[in-house]
């Protein structure tokens, strides 16, 4: 039983012996992971003081913060009861001064409602006070354009009644001066159409175009009109009569085969290239056939 013992006792130290190796590895591996939390506990100590140390500055800096902040919270208080107390002292300024104010544009409009309505009355004073000025001023011009008229008209007829009597008279002496020429030419029967004297029928034969032209601007109710009417025609029929024609041509067409002396002036109420004998300055005359005068006359052209 004891060498059983004995046996049992040396296998558990043999085993032993055997194990101590692995422990000694266990417990140096176990002395690093000590050593390596110890370091991380070094470290950790040392943040955990700077942090002890920012966390005191903080506190400083929040019990400074605190403190500016009831100082701005006192600022803020005062201004507010300055900024209560000025408001109310401007709104009573803003209300009197409004009040002024409507005062004062009751007073203008007032005033300027007092000048719109003299200006007003002005306006319509002078208005009709230029109205009638304007009234009596177009009256009168008109009775003196009356008067201005009348006498234009009164003129002209006397003007119109002295050219008639003077042309009456005109034609005795050339009828007279006619019948003379009518006799001295009965006496001398051979002188030929070249050699005679022409000079008085050419005379009577531009006075007859004369007349007849005065004679259609006349008015009708012109006194001794129709006396010199009933002259003209007589002449004429004495001119015929003694060999002579006026060659009518007022009225109508120039050719150019016209032997003539023509004036052009361009005219509006023509047909465009249309040409008229418009106007006789000295009208042609005939003796026994013979072209003793050649006429002088305006055209007007048709434009």
């Amino acid at each position: 039983m004891v060498v059983t013992t004995n046996l049992f006792a040396q296998q558990q130290d043999s085993i032993l012996i055997q194990e101590i190796p692995t422990i000694k590895d266990n417990v140096f591996q176990q002395r690093q992971e000590i050593d390596a939390l110890t370091k991380k506990l070094n470290n950790q100590s040392y943040t955990i003081g700077k942090q002890s140390q920012t966390i005191s500055t903080l506190q400083e800096q929040n019990t400074n913060l605190n403190a500016s902040i009831d100082s701005l919270s006192q600022l803020i208080q005062t201004n507010s009861q300055n900024i209560v107390t000025n408001s109310k002292e401007l709104g009573t300024k803003i209300q009197e001064t409004g009040q002024k104010a409507d005062t004062q544009i009751a007073q203008l409009d007032s005033s300027v409602e007092k000048n719109r309505l003299y200006w007003i009355i002005a306006t319509l004073a002078t208005l009709l006070l230029g109205g009638l000025i304007y009234w009596l001023l177009g009256k009168r011009i008109n009775s003196s354009k009356t008067d201005v008229e009348t006498q234009i008209r009164n003129t002209k007829a006397s003007l119109e009644e002295e050219s008639v009597k003077l042309d009456n008279k005109l034609l005795e002496v050339l009828e007279t001066q006619l019948k003379l020429k009518q006799e001295e030419s009965k006496s001398q029967p051979n002188i030929s159409s070249e050699k005679a004297d022409h000079s008085l029928a050419l005379k009577v034969a531009d006075e007859i175009v004369r007349m007849q032209k005065n004679l259609i601007q006349m008015d009708e109710k012109t006194k001794g009109l129709k006396q010199l009417n009933s002259s003209v025609q007589r002449i004429q029929d004495n001119f015929a009569a003694n060999g002579y024609e006026l060659v009518e041509m007022l009225g109508k067409e120039y050719n150019e085969g016209m032997k003539v002396t023509a004036n052009f002036t361009p005219s509006e109420d023509l047909e465009t290239g249309k040409q008229i004998i418009s106007r006789i300055i000295k009208p042609q005359v005939n003796f026994k056939g013979e072209m003793i005068q050649a006429a002088q006359i305006e055209v007007s052209v048709g434009e």
